[in-house]
């Protein structure tokens, strides 16, 4: 049976202090090259936060088995064309692809602008409302979460817009509108600034704003349109960071527990005006954890500072369930895995000040509590 007594009821800290505690570590993330710039409101909220004792500041935790982030892999040069609103009538033969094309829009901005669904149908003489603004061309491998940062915007203001859905795949020459006041971030080059030489590890994009739900929705490498996406593979062999994993297209089962041990932290409301968007599992470390159903592995890493070692599963559906503070990784990005098949080990890293397992459960992008879908013993 497990144990749901809450263990913390004391005081409950955010872990952003303030806006000014947040400034000056973006100030010296900015030392070295990769300050993304324009944080949106809500890319500065945290994920999370914790029941007791102030957890101890980001550090660069020792997470075994870590994979190196997609969004690294492909910088992004930022060339915004800007589109005046207008309104376009619909002539015999167009398609909503082509009227973007002729008009310099998205096509999927020029939908949700006119609430427009799949499959597109269009009528010759219906008026649709070009959206004016600023479009970002995506090119090969370039990320939602790199495109962001390249204008200095949050990446679920550009999903937001542009009404993108799952499995969040980006195709090269798609149209992106981006979010007001984006501006062009000029990137360092690789390899540049004062803490280059110490050390040999990819640095941190944004890491202090990245957040689960950019992963989700902005970790995927734009192809082209028609390339078919390998189908997802149980052994744990490396993925190309140009290739995008595949998603399940349904989710048929249930979820279980990754790991049993009393609750630290339930879901939702912790006091002070603060949400948790998980549950916390108290455990020890090194105690493995286990997939929580049936999935694939779209990212296994320790780029979202908070979390530390973190894995993601896609079940299909909307679904995702998320595994944080882990010390060890034992799966891959793009890995097909099984309910109950181990995940890793659970540990310290991250924000956390004591061993434990962070265990979320995300329907269409939104957290919801994991006690609702868990068995009860």
């Amino acid at each position: 049976m497990l144990e749901v007594d809450v263990m913390a009821r004391g005081e409950t800290r955010s872990l952003v202090r303030s806006a000014a505690a947040w400034s000056a570590a973006l100030g010296a993330i900015a030392l070295s090259g990769c300050i993304p710039g324009g944080v949106s409101q809500q890319g500065m909220q945290p994920e999370i936060t914790e029941a007791g004792t102030q957890a101890r500041p980001p550090s660069e935790p020792e997470v075994v088995g870590s994979d190196a982030p997609v969004w690294t892999s492909r910088s992004v040069s930022p060339s915004a064309s800007d589109v005046i609103g207008t309104v376009y009538v619909v002539q015999p033969g167009d398609t909503l692809r082509g009227i973007g094309n002729r008009t310099g829009a998205g096509s999927e901005a020029i939908a949700a602008a006119n609430d427009l669904s799949a499959p597109y149908m269009l009528r010759p003489g219906q008026q649709l409302t070009i959206p004016g603004g600023r479009y970002h061309a995506v090119a090969q491998g370039e990320t939602g979460i790199a495109i962001a940062h390249a204008y200095g915007v949050a990446w679920s203001d550009i999903v937001a817009l542009n009404g993108l859905t799952e499995p969040y795949i980006l195709r090269i020459g798609q149209r992106l509108k981006l979010p007001a006041g984006a501006t062009a971030i000029a990137a360092a080059p690789a390899g540049s600034g004062p803490s280059a030489a110490a050390s040999s590890k990819p640095s941190r994009i944004g890491a202090l704003v990245v957040n689960i739900d950019d992963v989700v929705t902005g970790s995927q490498p734009a192809i082209a349109e028609g390339t078919p996406v390998p189908a997802a593979n149980a052994a744990r062999a490396p993925v190309s960071a140009a290739v995008p994993v595949s998603v399940p297209k349904a989710f048929a089962g249930k979820f279980n527990w990754p790991i049993t041990g009393p609750l630290l932290t339930r879901y939702g409301p912790v006091g002070k005006g603060q949400i948790s968007n998980g549950i916390d599992i108290t455990t020890t470390r090194g105690a493995p954890f286990r997939a929580a159903a049936d999935g694939v592995v779209s990212y296994a890493g320790s780029e979202v500072a908070i979390y530390g070692g973190l894995i993601l599963i896609s079940h299909g559906d909307g679904w995702v369930s998320a595994y944080g503070h882990a010390e060890r990784i034992d799966v891959t990005r793009g890995q097909a895995v099984k309910a109950g098949q181990v995940l890793g080990a659970a540990g310290q890293s991250g924000f956390a000040d004591t061993p434990k397992l962070h265990f979320e459960l995300r329907k269409d992008r939104k957290p919801v509590d994991p006690l609702l879908y868990l068995p009860r013993s």
